[in-house]
């Protein structure tokens, strides 16, 4: 992530509570800055594992929080996140979509900012399970991909997910199901094209 980017983390209760009772809480600008210092990192973080590619990171945030600030009239301070996350998956699916348009090199590898603290056997590894993640979520279709994203990486609960995302929990465990054995089966498969 940008190291440009810093951010107040708050619960959701925590920003339910701040646009209720801070002091200039009423204002439209004030509530738009609470949404974005409380959910820019987790927006951020979904965009990438979505498939959004490093270089269009900062573009698809900022859509993300420009149709926020538009439809801020019509978002309840408790449902932030899940418009929110509900605005990301749109966003990341045009922007996956537009570059695939596109014909232009990723700069993706470009982007990376290498950990300084492994040495070069263990960044080569690193950036070997990096791209290895990123191939294996790219094959999977888009709402296995958040059902798996929020779950295993973000280390959501089922209830949050299903609300995130507007779906039942059961459908939230059928989907994680179908995933995990989806990035299983992609895994192998990556793993046997390189002989590994």
């Amino acid at each position: 992530m940008d190291e440009s980017v810093t951010t107040v983390s708050l619960t959701s209760s925590e920003f339910v509570q701040m646009a209720k009772h801070g002091p200039s809480a009423s204002s439209e600008g004030e509530r738009l800055r609470f949404m974005l210092d409380a959910h820019v990192d987790f927006i951020w973080r979904s965009l990438r594992r979505l498939g959004v590619a490093e270089g269009d990171l900062g573009d698809a945030v900022q859509q993300v929080f420009v149709v926020a600030a538009r439809k801020l009239s019509k978002v309840r301070d408790e449902c932030a996140r899940p418009f929110l996350y509900q605005t990301a998956l749109r966003v990341a699916s045009t922007t996956r979509r537009t570059r695939r348009r596109r014909r232009e090199v990723g700069d993706d590898c470009l982007a990376e900012r290498p950990n300084t603290d492994l040495g070069p056997d263990e960044l080569a590894e690193e950036r070997y399970r990096r791209q290895l993640l990123d191939r294996a979520l790219d094959a999977m279709p888009l709402e296995l991909r958040a059902a798996f994203v929020l779950v295993d990486i973000e280390e959501l609960t089922m209830a949050e997910v299903a609300r995130l995302l507007a779906i039942p929990s059961g459908t939230v465990a059928s989907r994680l199901r179908r995933a995990r054995a989806r990035f299983h089966h992609e895994v192998q498969t990556l793993r046997a094209q390189e002989g590994i």
